[in-house]
């Protein structure tokens, strides 16, 4: 599923920090992706629990790439891949710049990389919109918790087709203002 952006907004683009460098996703990645992704754990709270499975990743990763703005994600210096997030819009509202379908390895988990990693991106988001949208399914506990630690808050529920047919996600708001404020604190 392609998603339209903002005008002037540009999800492909190399973000470089905090350690961290994220660049646009591409099919040569494929391997070394699936390599992060192969670890039942990152996908034991997620609605898709078998995706550390091949056959099952190939089409995950398919449909990354038709996202348009899926960013790699790698340590500095290393080129070995660590998970990936991407940007994209509400197909209920496509003025919402939002950011989702995200991984991170599980030697990633519970320390600073998660934050690092959606600051480079929110701070890129917000340079073209005042708040940035986080979708979880209902059952993922783990990215509602981490979701919330960056400041963003439960608005509402929504049915939403974001590549996988409709479902409910429980929607997440963080304006640029909240997000300076915790980035600040942090």
């Amino acid at each position: 599923m392609k998603f339209a952006f903002p005008p002037g907004f540009n999800p492909k683009l190399t973000i470089k920090g905090d350690g961290l460098i994220l660049r646009p996703l591409n099919e040569g990645d494929i391997e070394g992706l699936f390599e992060a992704a192969s670890d039942p754990k990152i996908w034991a709270g997620h609605p898709a629990t078998d995706r550390y499975k091949k056959s099952v990743f190939r089409t995950y990763f398919k449909s990354l790439l038709n996202i348009g703005g899926c960013l790699i994600a790698f340590i500095d210096g290393d080129d070995i891949p660590i998970g990936c997030s991407s940007f994209y819009t509400d197909t209920n509202a496509n003025h919402r710049l939002s950011i989702g379908f995200t991984f991170l390895t599980v030697n990633h988990w519970g320390g600073a990389t998660n934050r690092k990693f959606k600051r480079l991106m929110l701070n890129h988001a917000y340079r073209h919109s005042s708040e940035v949208w986080f979708h979880i399914a209902p059952s993922n506990i783990r990215s509602q918790k981490a979701t919330k630690k960056l400041g963003a808050v439960l608005t509402h529920t929504d049915k939403l087709d974001l590549g996988g047919g409709m479902i409910d996600w429980q929607c997440y708001c963080l304006t640029q203002e909240t997000w300076k404020q915790n980035d600040a604190t942090y």
